[in-house]
């Protein structure tokens, strides 16, 4: 089992930059792909970034493709998400998921374990 625990979240302006940070705990963070997934309030919450075990493949929602890059230190046991040219669209809880279960990475239903999320908000 892992434990998942985001940070970096805040307040920015439109255009701004933030790094999201997911610490996992536990020995076997190398073997777990991991996604990013966002919930805007209204929405339905939607695939952001994915990376799998080694960081040598990574998926990104078209929304945030050329903006959004998701990376990861097995070392550290950490995946992080840097995200620039933020606009206000891109408001929301932005939560890590792990999962070790070969499927499709842009689904939510694929992944086992959550963090709590942190938040996000682009002012304009």
């Amino acid at each position: 089992q892992v434990q998942l625990a985001e940070s970096g979240g805040g307040l920015v302006q439109a255009g701004g930059s933030l790094r999201l940070s997911c610490a996992a705990s536990g020995r076997t963070f190398g073997s777990y792909a991991m996604g990013w997934f966002r919930k805007a309030p209204g929405k339905e919450r939607e695939f952001v970034a994915a990376i799998n075990w080694s960081g040598a493949n990574r998926y990104y929602a078209d929304s945030v493709k050329g903006r959004f890059t998701v990376s990861r230190d097995n070392a550290k046991n950490t995946v992080y998400l840097q995200m620039n040219s933020l606009n206000p669209e891109d408001t929301a809880v932005y939560s890590c998921a792990a999962t070790v279960v070969a499927g499709q990475r842009d689904l939510a239903r694929n992944y086992d374990y959550w963090g709590q999320g942190t938040q996000v908000t682009v002012s304009s």
